[in-house]
This record gives structure tokens, sequence and C-alpha cells, in this order.
């Protein structure tokens, strides 16, 4: 799925969306990443989100967002609910949904300025 808009500042977004690729502005990646408005941390590790740990989530709020947008792959799937509860416990939002969705989700809220990030996983 390609996402077609103008972004009006200086942000990393997403430009394209496969079933094993994220794209972000120019760049192919073809493993899991974590992604802000300003970086990507390539090689996440993470290829099913039913695996996440207590210690992806220190990992993912070491960088600081406010909200989390879990893209799980080209279907919606929940981590465990230990995962969920560990960033609400830190006050960090946190939703699970598909690649496609949290991509468009994801450049909305970075067009705006929000401390977002995308959880891109990819088998």
């Amino acid at each position: 799925m390609d996402l077609s808009f103008e972004h009006p500042g200086e942000y990393l977004f997403v430009r394209r969306v496969g079933a094993d690729t994220v794209t972000v502005v120019d760049r192919d990646f073809h493993k899991s990443i974590l992604l802000t408005p300003e970086q990507v941390v390539e090689d996440w590790g993470i290829t099913d989100a039913r695996h996440l740990t207590l210690a992806d989530v220190e990992k993912i709020a070491a960088l600081g967002p406010e909200l989390v947008l879990l893209g799980t792959g080209q279907r919606q799937v929940f981590p465990p609910a230990e995962v969920m509860a560990g960033f609400l416990k830190r006050g960090i939002g946190v939703e699970a949904m598909s690649n496609g969705s949290a991509a468009r989700t994801y450049s909305l809220l970075a067009g705006e300025g929000r401390k977002v990030l995308a959880a891109f996983i990819l088998p």
C-alpha cells in the first residue's frame, strides 16, 4: 500500500507498507523496526506480537514516546496483557493494529508534532 500525502515538516515518514516491507522516506526495511519522527531503530528482532516482553516495553519506553502504535503485520494481533499494562503503567498510550493502519496513524500524528513511536513487526 502506497501512502500519498504532502508532509509539511521535517520528520521521518512512512512512504509505503507491504507484507514484508516498510519504506521510511526512500529506504526499505525488511526486518522489524521502531520508528519515531527523529530516528529509526533497525533490526528490532521481534517477528510476532505475541512474543513481546516487558524488556521490549523498556526498550521502547527509553525512546520517550507518549503513544506507541504497535504494527503487528497484515492483521491486528494483541501482545500479552502484561505488555499492554507495562506501557500504561508508564503513562504511555498503546494501540495494536495492522502495519498499514499503524503507518497511516503514525504519519498523521508525526505530522502534528506528537511524540509517537510506530513499532512495525515484519516476518
